[in-house]
């Protein structure tokens, strides 16, 4: 078991390029607060990821999004438990890092990498640290540590982590220069047998990922190739975030789709119908031996 610890070094962003709505727009429709819990995940045992999922800690406009993103199912399927040493690259806005500090907080440590305050994604930065600020009770026992590929990275001792999750950034390293660099710091920090959890924005099979990810969408066997390229093996792929509505072009990339709905009004109707983008789930695993 862990001691209660919160280390959060974040890679700033919602993992989309971390554009915002429109000022004055909701980036969500609206929805039931209780929306995203099931009647048999209200009452779920205290403590349970199906109860932390539910709970009213969460902010509703987070509960909101449980319809597109799917968390408990989700990091059901990478195996979390609640005393791992889990590693969350680049929350953005916390979205997920609020769950993962709810859960992991009695017996597990949660570490958050973001950028650098001097580097080019330093607003992403900001961006967590104002999350940070208005959770104290939640998120202010963190550490930061930098994340800032292709600069060097260190996420703190080799094999020292159970679990790393990554949601929808691939494109942004591929963007900087520094996707490689990523996977194999990941591979480096995890422990023989650890996972790697991965969820992107989807692009058509044999699309350049260079130029794919300039609109947020990945090819999936392009980021399965990163990792096992680091080092890792497929243990598994889910379909809990795919969505056939998604076409993955779209005037501002993915930003068009919600929560950013950077084209405002126009269209809006159209694209939030279409909801959240099409995104792969994939899980990675260390092997316990190396080859």
């Amino acid at each position: 078991m862990f001691k209660r610890v919160l280390v959060l070094c974040m890679v700033g962003l919602w993992g989309c390029g971390g554009a915002t709505a429109p000022t004055g727009r909701s980036a969500v429709p609206p929805a039931d607060p209780t929306e995203g819990g099931t009647a048999s995940e209200v009452a779920a045992a205290p403590g349970s990821l199906a109860a932390v999922v539910a709970s009213a800690e969460r902010s509703p406009d987070n509960r909101a999004r449980d319809r597109y993103r799917h968390p408990l199912e989700t990091l059901t399927f990478f195996g979390i438990e609640p005393d791992m040493h889990v590693l969350e690259i680049r929350p953005g806005g916390g979205w997920y890092t609020e769950i993962l500090a709810l859960y992991l907080a009695e017996s597990g440590r949660l570490s958050v990498g973001i950028p650098s305050a001097e580097g080019p994604r330093a607003k992403y930065r900001k961006r967590f640290m104002d999350a940070r600020a208005s959770r104290p009770e939640l998120l202010e026992a963190t550490e930061l540590v930098t994340f800032d590929p292709p600069s060097p990275i260190e996420l703190g001792p080799d094999a020292s982590v159970d679990l790393v999750l990554t949601f929808r950034n691939t494109h942004n390293w591929i963007v900087d220069g520094g996707a490689e660099q990523a996977y194999a710091a990941f591979f480096a920090v995890l422990r023989p047998g650890g996972i790697l959890g991965v969820a992107q924005h989807r692009a058509d099979e044999g699309a350049d990922p260079k130029e794919s990810a300039t609109e947020g969408y990945v090819p999936e066997a392009y980021v399965i190739a990163l990792a096992e390229e680091a080092g890792f093996e497929l243990v598994g792929r889910s379909d809990v975030n795919r969505n056939p509505k998604d076409t993955h072009h779209h005037p501002e990339g993915v930003w068009t789709l919600p929560p950013v709905l950077r084209l405002g009004a126009e269209g809006e109707a159209n694209y939030v119908a279409i909801g959240e983008s099409d995104r792969m789930t994939l899980k990675f695993q260390k092997p316990l031996v190396a080859p």
